[in-house]
């Protein structure tokens, strides 16, 4: 490869802690300062195209504004998902007060903003194992590609009882939903990845029983498998209610593929639906069937949307966007029945009251699918119980919704339904299923985008304390920060990317400021970061 050098900038130009965005003719460059290195790395996120510029630099690591995808700085290596991919990495050298770049000279290679981390092949001749992984959502995607980065040469065996390769599951409640994302866009890889690395994918492959004593897998066929680590992903079910009428037509629920499909088709026929649950399936779904054109009603027992998640005031702000694009809302109502002869027709609610509806979706929540296993504890909602390593049995290892794993922040067990906490644990599994002893310690993270307005959220708190505001929640610019015994637990926010970045770095570092700190400074948390004695002012 023939290269050119070009000036990118010079020196002065930045501070320590500093990054900026510098076009150089097709190609987008992210230029940081570290102490008194300089590194340069390709400028927009893998994941979703994210302006890196915009987000935190904490030492080597930055992570993007929009979805929280972390890169290292120095070498472009991809330290955290949603990303799948890693930067592209540009050689540097100083020249005085002159930043020299080199840039390959051909138009089309210099402008590429990724690169497929580095990652080995089968060859059972060095390494005879099998890992098998049930489950090709986030977390067991995470898990293969996570094994062949790692250098395993093993064979790597991918279960799914989908008809599919592994696909990106949060848009089929937002883009997909609403017609813009084009099937073939949903696939996480193409086929021909899955063939390069040597990971097999068994699709529609039902697993009745994993007997964790023996090591065995027993297929709806009757087959079964041996396996040397075994990583159970397999995600959560939508929970179906048990009332009358629920096994009419038209009455839907939306977690996979074919769901999202069926719910697309049963739209073009309708007029009205009806929604039931007011957290992110429920309201990303009526969105979703808004911008479809169909009269959209929300039913939900809470006083608001997402009250037991963000509380009331970011809830109604919500349920406002929602009512002036149209959609109604049925709140601190329960569901008692659905009505029709063949299709649905109508929703009965506990206080008397009919709503006439063409299709139902029920967002209700999940329950985690495990009960073809033997051999390793469950809790009472059917989640796995793991430790730290997220380690269920010898050999056995769960993650994504299926897991009860321990929080080194609170001290609880907790079972998170996200989808980068999902990708998360896939990895720290897989590394874990090699022998590497990780401890899983990631703040847990998600998004939600509809209509107009997208919400960011780190960490995790099933109760409160107070909430602390900065910003105004009613004009869609603020930080509300979750304080439970005195610590932040967890940050949402609108319009504050680069702070939420910042945020979920403090947390990570056990760095968040207390309450009393909070209250005491309005610094930044991007400032409360890279100067850490900023807190206590």
């Amino acid at each position: 490869m023939s290269l050119k050098e070009v000036h990118l900038a010079n020196a002065f130009d930045l501070h320590d802690g500093e990054m900026k965005e510098i076009s150089v003719d097709e190609a987008k460059i992210l230029l940081a300062r570290v102490g008194d290195n300089y590194h340069a790395v390709s400028a927009t996120c893998p994941h979703y195209g994210g302006p890196l510029a915009e987000g935190t630099l904490c030492g080597t690591r930055v992570v993007c504004p929009w979805h929280h995808a972390a890169f290292n700085v120095v070498n472009g290596d991809m330290e955290d998902p949603p990303a799948l991919d890693s930067l592209v990495s540009y050689p540097l050298r100083v020249d005085g007060e002159r930043i020299m770049l080199s840039l390959p000279a051909d138009a089309e290679e210099s402008a590429e903003d990724r690169r497929t981390p580095s990652m080995c092949k089968r060859d059972t001749s060095v390494d005879s194992r099998q890992f098998v992984i049930i489950g090709a959502g986030a977390a067991g995607y995470a898990a293969a590609q996570t094994l062949r980065e790692e250098g395993f040469r093993g064979s790597v065996v991918m279960v799914t009882r989908e008809d599919r390769a592994p696909y990106d599951r949060p848009n089929l409640s937002k883009d997909y939903l609403h017609g813009h994302a084009d099937p073939a866009w949903m696939p996480l890889r193409g086929e021909d990845f899955f063939k390069e690395h040597d990971i097999t994918l068994l699709l529609n492959r039902e697993v009745t029983n994993v007997d964790a004593r023996s090591k065995t897998i027993t297929f709806e066929s009757g087959e079964t498998m041996d396996y040397d680590a075994l990583l159970v992903a397999t995600g959560g079910a939508p929970v179906r209610l048990n009332i009358h009428g629920s096994d009419l037509k038209n009455v839907c629920v939306l977690r996979s593929f074919a769901d999202a499909d069926s719910i697309i088709e049963t739209a073009k026929h309708c007029r009205r639906a009806v929604v039931v649950g007011a957290s992110f399936i429920g309201m990303e779904a009526a969105y979703s069937l808004r911008e479809l054109g169909l009269e959209v009603t929300v039913i939900a027992p809470s006083q608001e949307p997402f009250e037991a998640t963000l509380g009331a005031e970011v809830g109604a702000l919500f349920r406002r966007v929602h009512e002036s694009h149209g959609v109604r809302f049925k709140l601190g109502n329960i569901v008692y029945g659905f009505e029709g002869n063949h299709n649905v027709e109508a929703v009965a609610l506990d206080n008397g009251e009919i709503i006439e509806t063409d299709m139902v979706v029920v967002g209700v929540g999940v329950r985690p699918v495990t009960q073809f296993l033997d051999g390793v504890e469950l809790d009472q909602a059917g989640a796995v119980v793991v430790d730290s390593r997220l380690r269920a049995a010898d050999g056995l290892f769960a993650a994504g919704d299926i897991t009860s794993f321990p929080d080194p922040r609170s001290g609880e067990n907790l079972r998170i339904e996200h989808w980068r906490t999902a990708q998360q644990q896939g990895r720290t599994a897989a590394r874990n299923m090699l022998g590497l002893n990780v401890t899983f310690d990631a703040v847990p993270f998600f998004w939600t985008r509809q209509f107009d307005i997208g919400l960011l959220y780190v960490g995790h708190v099933s109760s409160w304390d107070k909430i602390i505001y900065r910003g105004d929640v009613a004009a869609q610019d603020f930080l509300a920060f979750y304080v439970k015994d005195n610590r932040v637990r967890a940050v949402a926010g609108m319009n504050r990317d680069r702070e939420m970045a910042a945020a979920e770095e403090l947390l990570r570092l056990d760095r968040m400021p207390t309450r009393e700190q909070l209250q005491r400074s309005e610094r930044s948390l991007v400032d409360m970061l890279q100067a850490p004695e900023l807190i206590s002012v």
